[in-house]
């Protein structure tokens, strides 16, 4: 089929509301060396989507305006130089924008194939999710099997996935929710104890469940009031990653328990590193991962599907935070996204 000229993509005029978030038509972009186009089956919502929507997530330098982070679909032009890949391949990618559209471009080097047995819609859930959590909790904080993990947010994308693969490599997960429903979502995923954070200290609860040991990696998105009692859960040389800052990000501690207790405070975010170190990370996610979902293991969890044209609805559900795990888009209401 040839490939339009013309595309229906969501890309806001300026900053705003849900609202903003309407259909348009934008020209369909063509692959550049080493890279490849995609027909859009689905992709996924994640929080940057919501923040750039707002005007408060500053973008990298040539990044489409058009909102969305991973895709899944069917490459349908091929740049120079690109060998891995041929027209017809399905695939699910990390893209550094553009994902809110019928097609999209990436590096051919961010495409993964579609995991054995997952829909396109599934496969759609995976790329910025477990990178995110493969980049931070185990590339960044070194989690190894017999080790401990606290996940803030365990209901999130992010919370729900950390959760899956720490306790798949040998970890002990504990979580903090905000309700009975998102507790019971996360044991199922495996976390060892759910803690509801408007009924429970967590950190006293974390000192409770470890005999006052700690955990060895914090996984956190709220940032300021979780600051203090984040560094008292740690055990010696623990890990604290920062991976957003949803409530605050300057606040005021006495860091001595870091020198001390020799913990580590990091984070990152994914979508501002190069496209070589995005590539790696890819590489690594593949080599680690994709056999663990081909055997049905640490799937993504599929709260919500919209179509394109309501992605507005999408976003007020994430802004509400009563979702337990993915949001997702899907592109044309064909089946694409199912197979």
């Amino acid at each position: 089929m040839p490939i339009p000229a013309e595309m229906t993509a969501i890309d806001p005029a300026t900053p705003g509301g849900p609202e903003v978030l309407v259909a348009v038509s934008r020209p369909v972009p063509r692959p550049g060396p080493g890279e490849v186009l995609v027909k859009v089956a689905a992709a996924g919502v994640n929080r940057p989507d919501v923040l750039q929507r707002m005007g408060l997530y500053p973008m990298p330098p040539g990044a489409p305006t058009v909102p969305g982070l991973e895709i899944a679909g069917t490459i349908v032009a091929l740049g120079d130089g690109v060998e891995r890949w041929h027209i017809g391949d399905a695939v699910c990618a990390l893209v550094a924008g553009g994902g809110y559209a019928e097609y999209c471009l990436t590096d051919a080097r961010h495409c993964l194939p579609v995991p054995k047995g997952l829909s396109l819609l599934q496969a759609a859930a995976l790329p910025e999710t477990y990178l995110t959590v493969w980049a931070n909790l185990f590339d960044r904080a070194r989690l190894q099997s017999g080790q401990s993990v606290l996940v803030h947010g365990g209901s999130s994308g992010i919370g729900i996935t950390a959760i899956q693969l720490a306790k798949e490599f040998g970890a002990t997960v504990y979580t903090t929710v905000g309700n009975a429903g998102k507790a019971t979502a996360c044991v199922a995923a495996g976390a060892r104890r759910a803690i509801n954070y408007r009924e429970e200290d967590f950190a006293a609860v974390i000192a409770q469940e470890t005999e006052g040991r700690g955990v060895d990696v914090i996984i956190d998105m709220v940032g300021a009031p979780y600051i203090v009692r984040n560094i008292a859960s740690l055990a010696l040389e623990g890990c604290l990653v920062q991976l957003a800052f949803l409530e605050g990000s300057k606040f005021e501690f006495d860091a001595t328990p870091v020198m001390l207790r020799r913990l580590t405070l990091t984070g990152s975010t994914l979508r501002a590193r190069s496209i070589e170190q995005k590539a790696a990370i890819v590489a690594r996610l593949q080599a680690k991962v994709w056999p663990v979902l081909a055997q049905g293991r640490c799937l993504p969890v599929i709260h919500a599907v919209f179509p394109l044209a309501r992605a507005s609805e999408a976003h007020l559900l994430m802004e509400s935070s009563q979702h337990i795990g993915k949001i997702m888009l899907t592109v044309k209401d064909d089946g694409d996204a199912a197979r």
